[in-house]
């Protein structure tokens, strides 16, 4: 009796463990999944982080730019501007499971902390349509500027900047009021944007200042306090959770800038495809994932090397990616 226990023992013992693997690789697995749009193509590509290949293309609608993934990792929502709406996807089937209006040619899409608010940008309309992602109905429509393109939260989700490409402003919303309490200026064309750690900072790549800048908000003083020249048709932008580094994607450039935050000097110019446009790092922040729209592929630079170490063949013209965190 006492040998079968120990054999039973050891045995619950083994299950336990492969449960355990199990459990790490299926987490691992799910924290490996990117998502591309790809504007030409009308679809999205899901490259399998481990291995760098497309292990999935998903129709969408008509032109199909900004992406953003829901904080269960649940659903993957895109802003299709050229069909005026957004296509929602379940994420393990891969499949369009709903389709929400939005406003007039939506471009970036952001989600609130928890995930029950999503923002997508009409570049068209000049507005920002709140869309509850419970009930797949709009909330509120926000009027910013002209052309405005891409949206970002603060860190407490209290107020997002939309980047108004033709204004050459930002537009700050109050996310409890939901309206626009301040218009600030920056340099001529701004596209990306990305808040630091502590949401006390904000950066914008000016796509068509001589030469292409990145300005730097204090965000209670709502003002620009820095701007420091990059490369060529700044777009992209993210920054490392310690807050001290910032990557920058040039459009014609075909670079991506890394950028020392406490110096705002620039430490590295990495090569990449054509038309680097936005990025996104994997949750370990080792490697960070670039959309090259006219390479029609996803750079994959090795954050400490700062080197491409893979190109992904995606759809035509990936405009964004995404990265499950």
């Amino acid at each position: 009796m006492m040998r079968d226990g120990g054999y039973q023992g050891r045995w619950a013992l083994v299950v336990m463990l492969l449960l355990w693997v199990a459990h790490i690789s299926s987490a691992a697995s799910a924290e490996s999944i990117a998502y591309a749009t790809n504007e030409k193509s009308d679809d999205v590509s899901v490259i399998d982080t481990t291995t760098n290949s497309v292990v999935r293309t998903i129709a969408v609608g008509k032109r199909p730019r900004g992406v953003a993934i829901s904080p269960d990792r649940r659903h993957v929502y895109i802003a299709n501007g050229n069909s005026d709406d957004i296509s929602v996807i379940d994420s393990e089937t891969g499949k369009v499971v709903e389709t929400w209006p939005a406003g007039v040619d939506p471009e970036g899409v952001a989600l609130s902390p928890d995930g029950a608010r999503l923002y997508a940008v009409n570049e068209n309309g000049g507005t920002v349509t709140v869309i509850n992602t419970k009930t797949g109905t709009v909330m509120a429509t926000i009027e910013v500027q002209t052309e405005p393109e891409s949206i970002a939260l603060s860190p407490d989700g209290r107020l997002a900047y939309v980047s108004n490409e033709t204004s050459s402003t930002l537009s700050a919303i109050d996310t409890s009021a939901l309206k626009v309490v301040a218009t600030i200026p920056v340099a001529k064309n701004p596209r990306g944007i990305a808040f630091s750690p502590d949401g006390k900072l904000a950066y914008v790549a000016s796509e068509q200042a001589e030469p292409g800048v990145l300005s730097v908000i204090d965000v209670a003083r709502r003002k620009v306090v820095k701007t420091i020249p990059v490369g060529e048709r700044p777009v992209g932008v993210v920054v490392t959770r310690d807050g001290r580094r910032l990557y920058v994607a040039h459009g014609r450039t075909n670079a991506v800038y890394v950028i020392d935050a406490r110096t705002l000097t620039i430490t590295k110019k990495i090569p990449v495809g054509q038309r680097a446009w936005y990025l996104a790092f994997t949750p370990d922040e080792r490697r960070l994932y670039v959309a090259c729209g006219r390479s029609d592929a996803v750079s994959v630079i090795d954050v400490a090397t700062e080197k491409v170490i893979a190109t992904v063949p995606v759809g035509k013209m990936p405009f964004a990616v995404a990265i499950q965190q």
